[in-house]
């Protein structure tokens, strides 16, 4: 019996992408339909159910941003993993991004190696019903949703948000395997810092790909805070090449860290995307 291929629908206007992105995925073996408008891309989701959705945000009637709310809301496709690919690089746009449900954001010009492998690890994840991120192996999705709603509603847990800024202008520029280095790297900082300082009810896992949320004790908040702090920032010159590494640190959009604490959330938030919008908010 033959392989059943995986499906992909590709949402693009530019019609020169398109066709290379149909070419190239077909060569890699899957099933791929394509479209150029917003509400073909919303018809599509609904009568060929793909296995993943490439969209672009700008599209000539209704933005990539609507097509996902309407995919995310309707039971038959809510579940089906979306793949941003835009021009749009603002903060605002990444947000608006997260809050719609996109699995991943990738910005033009892109790496077609690493759209292929975030293509793979996201259907992965789906096949195998992956609970953990495939680059740092941290627990994503329903296991931080699940431990998130325990913070809402019961008392005497903080939390920390760890954000890694600029890595996306990180990855345009030393390449998709670099940057997954660093997410390893910090994610291992932070796992074992956490051990360090930390108890073993404690809980480290991502809110996106670069947001790292930790559930503690208020009482080892402060002490777990400043460390992880301190060695994250004495790290980032030591992701750059050594020739880069003064130019990096003039540069306005080098990696840096970003860490807000949340000493008390119960009674604070009436539900979990009310936490999580606050926390990406404040990065």
């Amino acid at each position: 019996m033959a392989e059943v291929k995986a499906k992909i629908l590709i949402v693009e206007d530019d019609l020169d992408i398109a066709e290379m992105l149909n070419a190239y995925f077909r060569v890699q073996g899957y099933e791929v339909f394509t479209v150029n408008w917003g509400e073909d891309g919303v018809r599509a989701a609904q009568t060929v159910f793909p296995d993943l959705i490439i969209l672009d945000i700008r599209l000539p009637d209704i933005d990539g941003f609507e097509v996902a709310r309407r995919v995310r809301t309707d039971r038959r496709t809510h579940q089906i993993p979306i793949i941003f690919l835009t021009e749009k690089r603002e903060r605002v746009d990444r947000l608006q991004g997260l809050e719609v449900g996109a699995d991943d954001y990738i910005t033009k010009p892109f790496d077609v190696q690493e759209l292929r492998l975030r293509v793979r690890n996201a259907l992965k994840r789906v096949s195998q019903g992956s609970l953990t991120n495939p680059v740092s192996g941290l627990p994503e999705g329903a296991l931080v949703e699940e431990r998130l709603s325990e913070v809402v509603h019961k008392s005497g847990l903080a939390l920390l948000h760890i954000s890694i800024r600029n890595l996306e202008a990180f990855r345009d520029t030393y390449g998709f395997v670099a940057s997954d280095d660093v997410l390893r790297a910090i994610s291992l900082m932070i796992h074992n810092t956490l051990k360090e300082t930390g108890t073993p009810d404690d809980f480290l896992g991502h809110l996106s790909l670069s947001d790292f949320v930790v559930v503690l004790s208020p009482a080892t908040l402060a002490a777990f805070q400043e460390k992880i702090k301190t060695r994250l920032d004495q790290s980032l010159d030591f992701f750059y090449p050594i020739s880069d590494r003064e130019l990096a640190a003039r540069r306005s959009d080098r990696l840096a860290i970003v860490v807000a604490d949340m000493p008390s959330v119960y009674g604070r938030f009436s539900n979990v995307d009310q936490l999580k919008k606050e926390l990406l908010s404040r990065r």
